[in-house]
């Protein structure tokens, strides 16, 4: 049976959500475990971690290799995936590449909004492209399989990693840019030159990432997929929800503001509301994956395309990606 797999998911995890997960058939998530941490802080966070995979044995796993999609599946449980929003993680260290893999880590954007280390985010007046440690960053990423995601990139980054990657890259949460247009979303530059490079993009349900917001339609988004999948071919499609379920509105401001500034930064939101905008009525929980299923089969696609975007293709992504190169 064809897996049902979330390119990324940054929920207040509980007991609650876990079985969720089961409800709705989620079978592996791409987990954000980092945003602005530091090595040792993200550290704990893995530890968090560790105790939620002692405590709920029978709802999740940790994930490290494809083969634990099957595992899942066999088992009734969900995989989870380790990634990282920001590079903050590795600091300034090129060796802490190899020791968080090591860890778990499994994908890790290169910026998160702002001017990184690595490369410039979505936000910055201007796009100067991979640093110097960028790209040897990235061929690091290459050499042990820690997938380079662009979600939060500007669009020279983006570009710049998808041609210096040796290995396909990802853009794990963003929609296209024509449909709406955020600033997180990505053009038809970017979309093409990412699928050319076999790369894979995640459909994302975040309000500020959709067409109408909160009150976008489950129509609107499975047509918008259908569009991009005309476009693109449907061969490097998924989903990467963005799902923030059950966090509260302290940790939108974290996301934002992070240590570099004082005020909020709101972002793709506004000074009018500053926290977590409402979700869309057909997804508010894990359980709610089976409505995209059926949008998708209402815009049209046949059983074997819903198939592939509900988590298919990102398993074959996972396969290719996860290991060291030979």
């Amino acid at each position: 049976m064809t897996p049902v797999i979330d390119g990324l998911q940054y929920a207040n995890w509980s007991e609650r959500i876990f079985r969720q997960m089961r409800a709705g058939g989620v079978d592996a998530v791409h987990v954000t475990i980092t945003y602005h941490e530091n090595f040792r802080e993200t550290v704990l966070n893995i530890e968090a971690w560790n105790r939620w995979f002692e405590q709920f044995p029978d709802l999740i796993f940790q994930g490290f290799t494809a083969d634990d999609i099957t595992l899942a599946q066999q088992t009734g449980r969900t995989a989870i995936f380790f990634g990282a929003q920001n590079p903050s993680c590795i600091e300034d260290d090129i060796g802490l590449v190899e020791v968080l893999h090591r860890l778990g880590l499994r994908f890790m954007q290169l910026t998160y909004n702002n001017q990184s280390l690595l490369a410039t985010g979505c936000y910055e007046d201007g796009d100067t492209g991979l640093t110097r440690m960028g790209r040897e960053v990235v061929a690091e990423m290459n050499r042990v399989g820690l997938v380079v995601d662009m979600s939060h990139s500007g669009e020279r980054s983006t570009l710049e990693a998808i041609a210096h990657s040796t290995r396909p890259i990802a853009i794990t949460h963003a929609n296209p840019h024509d449909w709406h247009a955020a600033l997180r979303n990505k053009s038809d530059r970017v979309l093409r030159a990412l699928s050319d490079s076999g790369g894979m993009l995640g459909f994302s349900l975040y309000p500020h990432h959709l067409h109408g917001g909160g009150a976008c339609t489950l129509a609107k988004f499975c047509d918008m997929i259908a569009r991009a999948a005309d476009s693109y071919g449907i061969a490097n499609l998924g989903i990467g929800s963005d799902l923030c379920q059950d966090q509260p509105d302290s940790i939108v401001e974290w996301m934002r503001r992070g240590r570099w500034t004082k005020s909020i930064d709101y972002g793709e939101g506004s000074a009018a509301a500053p926290g977590f905008p409402p979700m869309p009525n057909w997804f508010e929980t894990n359980a709610d994956f089976p409505n995209i299923a059926s949008g998708l089969k209402a815009s049209g696609f046949n059983d074997a395309d819903v198939a592939a975007l509900m988590g298919g293709n990102w398993a074959r992504f996972f396969a290719d990606s996860f290991g060291p190169t030979t």
